[in-house]
């Protein structure tokens, strides 16, 4: 029997966006599912890899495509910690996703109806349903503390240089 719990797949996410955190990348996770099955499994990777397109989805999907031998992940659903860029929102246009569930929404480049709907765009031939807030809270603030650190390291990083140079 498979388990077909979004909240379930939602918190692996968060676990891979942990990886992600643990590298030093921005910690978004995403986790494809067939058929109740983890087919594909991602975390953002661009730094490390040199490699814009090494965002979560991409991972995953490619990881996807893998096992079910197909571009094509009909009748797939991919839960992500952050709403799909616009980039992502594209491949999963393409590889004909069934839908993405995301956390948490992103205000600045969301391609999932925060600043754009790249998901359902009129003129294209295949539309992704798409579902926004699961475990919102958690994905939400996994993200700030990340951010929260990071700028306090750059001040900390600045004073350190003032000093030396003083």
């Amino acid at each position: 029997m498979t388990n077909t719990d979004p909240a379930r797949f939602m918190r692996r996410a968060i676990e891979l966006a942990t990886k992600a955190e643990d590298e030093g990348e921005v910690p978004v996770g995403a986790v494809l599912v067939h058929e109740g099955q983890v087919i594909g499994e991602g975390w953002n990777r661009s730094i490390g890899q040199h490699d814009a397109t090494a965002h979560a989805e991409m991972m995953a999907l490619r990881q996807g495509g893998l096992v079910l031998a197909n571009y094509r992940l009909l009748e797939t659903t991919l839960y992500v910690t952050l709403e799909p860029c616009p980039m992502c929102a594209a491949a999963m246009v393409h590889a004909r996703v069934g839908k993405v569930v995301f956390g948490a929404p992103d205000l600045k480049t969301g391609a999932a109806g925060s600043v754009m709907n790249l998901l359902s765009y009129e003129g294209v031939n295949h539309h992704v349903a798409f579902e926004g807030g699961l475990l919102e809270e958690e994905c939400r603030e996994q993200l700030q503390a990340f951010f929260r650190r990071r700028r306090a390291e750059k001040k900390a990083e600045k004073a350190a240089r003032k000093q030396a140079e003083g």
